[in-house]
């Protein structure tokens, strides 16, 4: 009895498995609010890690969160790298493109809890009532991506943080 039960079980490991190993493996989340300012207001408090500090939905979720900075203090070649909790992770972020209110683009690279080399993209359009700033994440999932995937949805999860981030470039707006 014990045996069929094994077989079974293994059975449904494998296809389990199987489902897992097909789920595509590029992924991209995106979120866009309109900030009540002008593209040449907005841009700055993206391109510049420092303000990041002020609206980033992470940086509140570890007050003993090690922050570096280092290149130039804004745009193109500027890094930011932190070491934090299990909630904010460890990793690094390279500003690789930056075209005044336009377009940041950025390379962000995640060392923990779980390695991951993503792309992300800051857009700037003029929009009635200020600049629809637009936020884009997108990369490619390995075997634990996916089956992280599977069981989170990760769109939700991240875009989620994606709008609480724009929610809170729009209150920054208004303190400056």
């Amino acid at each position: 009895m014990l045996i069929p039960i094994l077989l079974t079980l293994a059975a449904f490991l494998v296809i389990f498995l199987l489902f897992v190993a097909t789920r595509p493996a590029d992924f991209s989340i995106t979120r866009s609010a309109i900030i009540p300012v002008s593209p040449a207001d907005a841009f700055p408090l993206i391109n510049d890690f420092h303000e990041w500090q002020e609206w980033s939905p992470w940086a509140k979720l570890d007050p003993d969160c090690v922050n570096t900075f280092t290149g130039p203090a804004a745009g193109v070649g500027s890094r930011f790298t932190w070491s934090g909790n299990n909630k904010v992770g460890e990793g690094s972020m390279v500003i690789t493109e930056s075209r005044p209110n336009e377009v940041i683009k950025l390379d962000l690279l995640f060392t923990r809890p779980m390695k991951a080399n993503n792309r992300t993209v800051f857009s700037f359009q003029a929009a009635n009532g200020g600049t629809q700033v637009t936020w884009t994440m997108s990369g490619k999932n390995g075997f634990a991506g996916k089956l992280f995937g599977v069981i989170v949805n990760c769109d939700r999860m991240v875009g989620g943080q994606f709008e609480q981030g724009l929610a809170n470039l729009k209150s920054r707006v208004y303190r400056r």
